[in-house]
């Protein structure tokens, strides 16, 4: 930046310069007098000569003394008759002319201000931020110092075991002899692998913070340009630089942008990024080594990356760095949590278990909407309530107030969600219950949620088959109060979740008596990962048909027994009905409640929706509710106008 402010100042002086020197010299004179004076000395017959140049009148007196004066704005018409008649020796000077330089660059300046700009915008583009053409194949590593990184394993939770494997790194950074000593070498390279949001960007970071190293950042798809040749230039000259900077961490995210495995795909591989790729495994991994430099790189998608890449003395260690457990969320609900002002009755651990599948993105996100909905409410702290609201929001979709629903919508889809619901309870090994909503959310109508009460890393059997169970849950209880003929198309997902479910237990996981522990699903590698276009088939049309007849045996049987379930149950399915017609929402112990056929109020941990402000709804606003599915005796004979409208 310093060098291109000094090269436009000399620019810009030796410009001024030119136009200085192109400028009209004043002649040197002796003095200056007024045209009064002049005009009277004319008179008085003193004036020997004169010489005219535009306004300047230069006289010579008849005693050679010489003085310049002007003529006035306004003409004097008489001034050349009065010397000719005082014999007055009148001169004039010819115009002047422009050099043929001055008239060269006069007429060539708008060119070569064009020019000026165009360079000046490729340098822009080609560069980035100041540098300039011969520049294009440098890198674009953004090197962070040892004080610039503030990040450490403190600021990193839910994935304990990736620490552990990346805490020697930050050993050998600090002391390299103890590792070397034993002749032990540190990993040149560490793969981070692992689903999007889970931290590996922020592991990385971590680990230079701890480090206290220089710390390399780029992006793969900064290598590849659409020059031929870039790419490789640009890793060369990163490593350089990481050389001068060793001990020091290369970080490349994404690198399947640049690492994918050469000559994949129908019509030939990218010569750019292939070029990229080669000269980077020379550089992890050639005739010169790359003492105190470590690469680390992460992926969303190990299975495209080249496998000389990921063979020992490049990518020596691949680091998973997947979906927290129930512990890990807790932990990582309590680091995005202290930047947040929170109510007493804020439970990480409910939290926690309520929120299965989420990355450390996805909680920061919902500690975030959660401060929103706060702040929404012109609130000081951010109380329980809110998060449960933000957690709606991410898992079921923004609430569409501006959908206007009939009543015998609403009705039709309570008695839908209420089937979900006595199912997801009533089946063996299902996730239990807390909440079902009638509140249209993103392209849903109603929404039926589960808390797991612990994470699960496989399933039963007898799990898959509850699941399929309570998804034909809804369409059933349609089917049983309303008739074959006016089920509607609400179980359109419903039913294919559970058919994939179904065909998976047949053809992958092998819950199949007749097919047995096979493999039957039809191989879907991708044709652009260098595999054959063609798809082969390993099983005949016989095993095929087998493969839909014991489909549908699976779905027959779990629809049958959801069926029996429901008209077992129908009592608390028509309560159910009317406490969400009444309240919208209801919550695990309000479906504890119509699960023992007891009364049911509105739960006290309830809210309140005042427009755009949303608060707690204290006792004295729900206590004089009515009770809904008083037994089983009270059923739904009830005044449903009280309930709130969907607009």
């Amino acid at each position: 930046m310093a060098k291109n402010l000094i090269l436009w100042l000399v620019i810009a002086v030796v410009l001024m310069s030119v136009f200085q020197s192109f400028g009209t010299n004043s002649n040197s004179t002796k003095g200056l007098v007024d045209y009064t004076t002049f005009v009277r000395q004319i008179g008085q017959d003193q004036i020997k000569e004169v010489q005219f140049n535009d306004r300047k009148i230069t006289v010579t007196k008849r005693d050679n003394a010489n003085y310049v004066t002007y003529l006035p704005v306004a003409n004097d018409p008489k001034l050349l008759d009065d010397l000719i008649n005082a014999n007055v020796q009148v001169q004039g000077t010819p115009p002047e002319e422009p050099s043929l330089l001055a008239s060269i660059f006069i007429s060539w300046f708008p060119m070569l201000l064009l020019i000026g700009v165009w360079i000046f915008f490729m340098r822009q583009m080609q560069g980035g931020g100041g540098k300039g053409a011969m520049s294009f194949g440098k890198s674009k590593a953004r090197m962070m110092g040892e004080d610039q990184i503030k990040t450490t394993f403190a600021d990193v939770a839910g994935c304990d075991e990736a620490k552990e494997d990346v805490k020697e790194l930050v050993d050998y950074l600090r002391d390299p002899s103890r590792f070397q000593k034993l002749g032990g070498r540190i990993p040149t390279g560490v793969l981070m692998v692992g689903p999007p949001g889970t931290g590996k960007t922020l592991l990385a970071k971590a680990i230079a913070g701890e480090a206290k190293v220089p710390f390399f950042t780029i992006s793969g798809s900064d290598f590849v340009e659409m020059f031929v040749g870039v790419g490789a230039s640009r890793v060369r000259d990163m490593f350089e630089q990481a050389k001068k900077a060793a001990p020091c961490i290369i970080f490349i995210d994404e690198i399947d942008a640049v690492g994918r495995q050469r000559g994949a795909g129908v019509g030939g591989g990218n010569d750019e990024r292939e070029q990229t790729l080669n000269q980077m495994l020379v550089e992890m991994d050639g005739f010169e080594g790359n003492e105190g430099i470590i690469v680390i790189a992460a992926t969303n998608r190990p299975d495209v990356l080249d496998p000389a890449l990921l063979r020992p003395g490049r990518f020596d260690r691949q680091v998973v760095v997947g979906l927290p457990d129930v512990r890990g969320r807790e932990q990582i609900l309590k680091v995005h949590m202290r930047k947040v002002p929170l109510d007493g009755d804020v439970n990480p651990s409910l939290i926690a278990r309520g929120t299965p599948g989420f990355s450390g993105a996805d909680l920061a996100n919902l500690v975030n909407e959660a401060a929103l909905f706060a702040a929404r409410g012109d609130k000081n702290v951010v109380a329980m309530i809110e998060f449960e609201l933000a957690k709606d929001k991410i898992m079921m979709g923004a609430e569409r107030k501006s959908m206007v629903m009939s009543e015998d919508q609403k009705a039709s889809t309570a008695y839908h969600e209420a089937g979900h619901a006595i199912i997801g309870r009533l089946v063996p090994d299902h996730d239990p219950v807390y909440k079902v909503s009638i509140i249209p959310r993103g392209r849903a109508l109603g929404v039926t949620m589960y808390l797991p009460e612990k994470d699960r890393v496989s399933h039963s059997r007898e799990f898959l088959e509850s699941m399929i169970s309570s998804l034909y849950g809804g369409r059933l209880a349609e089917e049983l109060i309303y008739g074959r003929e006016k089920v509607s198309t609400g179980a359109s997902n419903d039913i294919e979740r559970a058919t994939d479910i179904a065909r998976k237990m047949v053809t992958q996981w092998g819950f199949s008596d007749k097919l047995g522990p096979l493999l039957y699903a039809e191989d879907e590698g991708e044709v652009f990962l260098g595999r054959s276009v063609t798809q082969s088939k390993h099983m005949s049309d016989d095993t095929a048909k087998l493969i839909d007849t014991e489909v549908r045996i699976l779905i027959d049987r779990n629809y049958q027994r959801a069926r029996q379930i429901l008209a077992d149950n129908i009592d608390i399915m028509h309560s159910m009905k009317d406490a969400l017609m009444k309240y919208e929402t209801i919550d695990a112990g309000q479906i504890d409640d119509l699960m023992e056929r007891k009364a049911v109020i509105r739960s006290p941990k309830g809210w309140i929706d005042d427009g755009d402000t949303l608060r707690n709804a204290p006792e004295t606003e729900i206590a004089p509710d009515e009770p809904i599915g008083d037994g089983i005796d009270a059923l739904s004979e009830k005044d449903d106008t009280d309930s709130k409208p969907q607009a």
